[in-house]
């Protein structure tokens, strides 16, 4: 069976940066596989153009630029707060605002996002809403560990029930 659209796609795979001697940012080898199904947005669309038609077995490598992954980093998106948004009876709770931490956020419309702590003044917090992978270049190696059409019930939910994906 080959990858197409609606089957449940498994990979193991190692991703670092820029090239395959770069730093490693993740990897499934010696743990289970990454199980997906194909076509319906879950994953960033070059690395599905990257193995359709791949079968179980199948080995891949290929990189993909940070505009056609997780975009360029954008300096718009780094945002300055006043700190006493932070604050919760009168106190900014402790350790919130160091930097690093990641917080959740709701933008005007009520959708929820996560921002990165970058700064803290003593006044104002800056806080980075680019996607952590923003401006980093990506490479994929890796195999096919698993085929399969997807059922009935993981298409309607858009992701993978059981052992290779989440139950209910």
């Amino acid at each position: 069976m080959t990858i197409a659209p609606n089957k449940v796609v498994s990979v193991h795979y190692t991703l670092t940066e820029n090239n395959a001697e770069g730093e490693l940012i993740e990897s499934t080898v010696g743990t289970d596989p990454m199980a997906f199904i194909y076509g319906v947005g879950s994953m960033i669309p070059d690395f599905e153009k990257n193995i359709e038609g791949l079968k179980i077995g199948d080995a891949f490598s290929f990189g993909i630029k940070a505009a056609d992954a997780y975009g360029e980093y954008d300096e718009r998106m780094l945002v300055e707060i006043p700190k006493h948004n932070f604050e919760n009876e009168g106190k900014i709770p402790e350790g919130l605002l160091e930097v690093g931490n990641t917080l959740p956020f709701n933008d005007p419309e009520g959708h929820q996002l996560e921002g990165m702590v970058a700064y803290v003044g003593l006044e104002n917090v800056k806080i980075d809403f680019n996607h952590p992978m923003a401006g980093v270049d990506l490479y994929f190696t890796g195999s096919i560990a698993g085929v399969r059409d997807a059922e009935a019930a993981e298409l309607a939910h858009g992701h993978v029930h059981g052992e290779e994906g989440h139950d209910h």
